[in-house]
């Protein structure tokens, strides 16, 4: 039975009628084609075929900086030993991807969303932001290759200008969505890079001789070169949070393809391995890769281009347009759930497209590279931490196969595992600052164990707002369903919808308005705390 609503005073409210429709809205139909569900949750209806989403998330494939990891690795372990760390981190991602990409297909949250359930109404805030920001520093890093090689090869110039033209070109390639737009660009770009990277190998190779070994330095680690190799790819867990905001797109009937394939070993084997193996073989092979000054990005990017002349430019602007597709693109979209939870506002996502290509470029502008792998080592610790978290929260609830509760109106503001994920990096981050091998070696591993562990601990506590009439109860199929949204009046999947409490009717509202509302969750605590009174 469909509890009444009550009044900020306690007195019973008599809702609006829901508008209840079972196709999808037009308008919002359109808005998806660019806008993706930013701030919604993904409705099977606008789910990706099996290949259309492979080529979409294949533009993760392509990054120099996984060629630049592997290389870094082999410079500081040897051969041996990062081959061996960079296979256990394949199958390790695989495992746990496998995890997330089914919980993701399943419910169809973003990073953003999900984050709402684990970490409350207020206390989610962060998980977008650390997000948005890490995206934009991958965006730095892989527009900075591009514009240090076209500087390469045209002789010089300015390399602000350089910078410009590659934001500039970059911006247009993300206004469409993942379905409309992004599956058929890194589709028709991936033989390039496949054929590019299979052409430098065997370039370089007759030029040079082909080796793959690069000597154990003997460095004092505080662990085996494996261990250390295992660790320091831990700190791009972000691309846990990359796999929940792509996999969403997912049907359900090709989750475990996805989780399987897609988003599993096969995926990170290639990408992590097969990368990896052709930064070493650059290092061991092509004279200047390996400098005294050990690996550098631009140290990579000379190889290539000295190399391959035109063509190794080719190849570079051919890999870089594809990993920033996606990293401009989660950058937006989490950029625009940062902004509508708390400066209220919503625009449309190409306006943030736009602000996270001004900030790129803002940050090119500095001396990067004094502190960008110390801002991503700090927001590393973080996403080391979100992971652990996500990871046993839904290890925790795994026999419940409902839809979690993301909404607003119906999540307390903060719950204990806002200061678990806080004390966990913090302590993480000290490590990574400790400036002992100790600490930058295992600073990932703890923050991960003392996340997970600290979230079971406070995984009981009851997150929920106890309030009455819910829309899901309100219709036979929440997923089927379609209610209109009082605010946008445009209509939404049930599962999403809920009752405005700070609405006189209590109509329904959808989860991005919801979210933009100054007087929701007042509105909703102050109802909740009169029905446990009344």
């Amino acid at each position: 039975m469909v509890q009444p609503a009550t009044a900020s005073s306690g007195a019973p409210v008599r809702p609006a009628p829901l508008e209840v429709s079972f196709t999808d809205d037009p308008r919002v139909v359109k808005e998806a084609a660019t806008e993706d569900y930013s701030t919604h949750v993904m409705p099977r209806s606008w789910r990706s075929g099996r290949l259309s989403l492979a080529m979409a998330w294949g533009s993760m494939v392509s990054a120099m900086f996984w060629v630049y990891m592997g290389a870094l690795i082999a410079a500081a372990v040897g051969t041996v030993d990062a081959i061996i760390g960079i296979v256990l981190t394949c199958l390790v991602y695989g495992g746990t991807n496998f995890v997330l990409t089914k919980y993701a297909a399943r419910t169809g949250l973003t990073v953003a969303l999900l984050s709402r359930r684990l970490f409350g109404y207020v206390g989610s805030v962060l998980a977008p932001l650390i997000f948005a920001a890490t995206t934009i520093y991958y965006s730095v890093f892989e527009g900075s290759i591009v514009a240090h090689a076209l500087e390469n090869f045209f002789g010089g110039g300015d390399i602000r200008l350089w910078y410009l033209l590659v934001v500039l070109y970059s911006i247009p390639l993300i206004a469409g969505g993942v379905r409309t737009w992004m599956d058929r660009l890194n589709g028709a770009l991936l033989p390039f890079y496949i054929v590019g990277m299979i052409a430098l190998v065997v370039w370089a190779s007759i030029e040079n001789g082909a080796s793959l070994d690069v000597p154990d330095p003997g460095l004092s680690l505080a662990a085996p070169g494996w261990v250390w190799a295992f660790t320091v790819y831990m700190g791009v867990y972000i691309l846990m949070m990359y796999t929940v905001d792509f996999a969403r797109f997912s049907k359900p009937e090709d989750a475990t393809f996805h989780a399987s394939v897609t988003f599993g070993p096969p995926f990170y084997l290639l990408t992590y391995l097969g990368n990896g193996l052709i930064g070493i073989f650059l290092a061991a092979t092509v004279p200047g890769v390996l400098g005294d000054a050990g690996i550098t990005e631009t140290g990579i990017v000379s190889g290539v281009v000295g190399t391959m002349g035109i063509f190794g430019l080719l190849l570079i602007f051919v890999s870089q347009t594809r990993i920033n597709t996606a990293n401009l693109y989660l950058a937006s979209t989490n950029l625009e759930a940062f902004a509508s939870r708390v400066f209220k506002v919503q625009l449309p996502r190409f306006t943030w497209a736009i602000a996270c290509g001004v900030l790129v470029y803002l940050i090119m502008l500095t001396d990067v590279l004094s502190y960008i792998l110390r801002a991503l080592n700090w927001q590393g610790v973080f996403v080391v931490a979100w992971v652990a978290i996500a990871l046993v929260h839904i290890a925790v609830t795994r026999k419940d196969t409902g839809t979690p509760e993301f909404r607003p109106g119906r999540l307390k503001a903060a719950t204990p595992a806002v200061a678990v994920w806080i004390v966990a990096s913090v302590i993480g981050i000290y490590l990574v600052e400790s400036g002992s091998t100790v600490g930058a070696t295992w600073s990932a591993p703890i923050t991960f164990l003392l996340a997970a562990v600290g979230y079971l601990a406070v995984s009981r506590y009851d997150v929920l707002l106890e309030r009455g009439n819910d829309p899901r109860d309100e219709v036979e199929d929440a997923w089927a369903a379609r209610i209109k949204c009082h605010a946008c009046e445009k209509s939404y999947t049930a599962l999403e919808m809920d009752r405005d409490p700070s609405h006189e009717e209590h109509a329904a509202i959808c989860s991005g308005c919801a979210s933009a509302s100054p007087k929701l969750h007042r509105a909703a605590v102050v109802e909740a705390t009169a029905g446990h009174t009344g």
